[in-house]
């Protein structure tokens, strides 16, 4: 796995959980696990197409070229 032997990823753990702490890992391995699920679910469904209308501005009295009153 990448070069990695059983020894450095022994020290990489003992690093992380120096850094995050044990009682962070689980919610940052819980975060990763959902933004994997909602990347899987996102690039399997099919894009959406906007098919509203397009609403057309009126002008008329008390209103300027943008719509706005």
């Amino acid at each position: 796995m990448f070069g990695l032997g059983a020894s450095e990823l022994i020290i990489i753990l003992v690093i992380v959980v120096i850094l995050f702490g044990a009682t962070r890992l689980p919610q940052i391995g819980k975060g990763i696990g959902e933004a994997i699920k909602n990347f899987k679910k996102a690039s399997s469904e099919p894009d959406e197409i906007d098919v509203t209308p397009k609403k057309d501005k009126v002008e008329g009295p008390g209103t300027d070229k943008e719509g706005k009153s």
